[in-house]
């Protein structure tokens, strides 16, 4: 939008996530960058959030974290302590709109997914005549359909993504696919940027403990849903084990498909996974140092190829290499920027990769190296700069909306 009225600055930005640091999840450290870039930038900056899991029941009074303001509301979650699930994420909505309501106006508001998180913040600005910016980290109603939702409610959360984006001053898109989706919800490309992602480079770095093991081992991080498939490293790790190689898999993290990959291990592989729940990020990245691999999946076929999962990222800033199974933009970015090896979702391919990644622990000089892994990290997925470049992408923009 453009005029000849005077022109809005910001002084006070508003971030509504249901998800905020020290929550272990790649949205919390998203959101957290972002809103030290505000921040940095001079900017009073209010996070709109939930308790962790393990707070003791009770809202929280807001707390100051360095210039941030983060104020915790409880919302219902599951036995793993995820916000997951329509129900759970109503119960940070429907409180989202009255504490909206009901706190001092900004002058932007900055919208995570969930859509219902986006609705509810686009009704709220327009209530308060402010403008707001959509996070686009994903696309929710493609995730839905990958992870077999009826076709009336993926069709239904498909209307409602588009609504909550299509009212935003600009929506920002982590890669070229996720934009390319965005453009297909009818979101006018103009108002689109692409800010890309990234990890904490700070945190996930080649200098620092690695964990101790004795066997050589391959680690998997973060989520365990559907959509991965990540059983496919546990039938690929038997496959590499029938062959006298004594490579183990480490998994950190939870998920929906937990119990079936701990009965999958219990079949296929006795003895030779740890499963050891969520860590923080400091030892999740002790033991990405120490990895021959790390392991990184999207099971194809589901609508979901589009997704470059940020846990390459994690391993690649550790100077570890990938072992990607499946297809679309992730293979082809560990493929084509030597980052790893990117095979189909196979058990086989991924024992030949398995294979690969320890014969290259005996051969220290084989590519891809941790300098090529750590400087491509650097130059491509820091977290900090892409925060960054997001918030000078929302400043230009804000800068030419008329006030109102």
């Amino acid at each position: 939008m453009t005029g000849d009225g005077p022109r809005r600055r910001l002084h006070r930005v508003t971030v509504a996530s249901r998800l905020f640091s020290p929550e272990v999840a790649a949205a919390a450290f998203r959101l957290r960058a972002l809103a030290d870039a505000f921040a940095d930038a001079g900017l009073a900056v209010d996070v709109v959030t939930t308790t962790p899991p393990g707070t003791p029941p009770g809202c929280s009074p807001p707390i100051t974290d360095g210039t941030l303001r983060v104020h915790r509301w409880p919302a219902l979650r599951d036995d793993n302590g995820n916000i997951r699930g329509y129900l759970h994420y109503l119960s940070y909505d429907l409180p989202l709109a009255a504490r909206l309501v009901c706190a001092p106006r900004p002058d932007l508001y900055v919208a995570e997914p969930p859509p219902t998180t986006g609705a509810v913040v686009r009704v709220v600005a327009g209530l308060r005549r402010r403008p707001y910016l959509y996070y686009a980290a994903d696309i929710w109603s493609e995730a839905a359909g990958s992870a077999g939702a009826p076709a009336p409610l993926v069709a239904l959360l498909r209307r409602l993504e588009s609504w909550a984006m299509r009212g935003a001053t600009r929506v920002l898109a982590v890669s070229e696919e996720v934009a390319s989706r965005v453009d297909a919800l009818g979101v006018d490309a103009a108002r689109v940027t692409v800010v890309g992602n990234g990890v904490d480079t700070d945190l996930f770095k080649p200098d620092g403990p690695s964990a101790s093991a004795t066997e050589p081992y391959f680690v998997y991080t973060g989520t365990m849903s559907e959509w991965q498939g990540a059983e496919v490293f546990i039938e690929g790790l038997s496959a590499h084990r029938s062959r006298g190689s004594p490579g183990r898999a480490v998994f950190l993290g939870q998920g929906s498909e937990l119990a079936a990959l701990r009965d999958c291990a219990q079949r296929l592989a006795p003895g030779a996974v740890d499963f050891l729940g969520i860590q923080p990020p400091e030892v999740a990245a002790s033991w990405l140092r120490g990895a021959a691999a790390a392991l990184v999946s999207i099971r194809p076929g589901l609508g979901y190829d589009f997704a470059r999962p940020t846990k390459i990222y994690a391993a690649t800033a550790c100077g570890t290499p990938v072992i990607f199974a499946g297809a679309g933009a992730a293979r082809r970015l560990v493929t084509d920027d030597g980052l790893g090896w990117g095979v189909d979702h196979d058990p086989a391919a991924v024992a030949e990769a398995m294979d690969l990644a320890l014969a290259r622990v005996a051969e220290p000089d084989t590519p891809p190296s941790p300098e090529h892994l750590v400087r491509w990290t650097t130059q491509h997925a820091s977290l900090w700069a892409r925060a960054n470049a997001a918030v000078a992408a929302i400043l230009d923009t804000v800068a030419q909306t008329p006030a109102r």
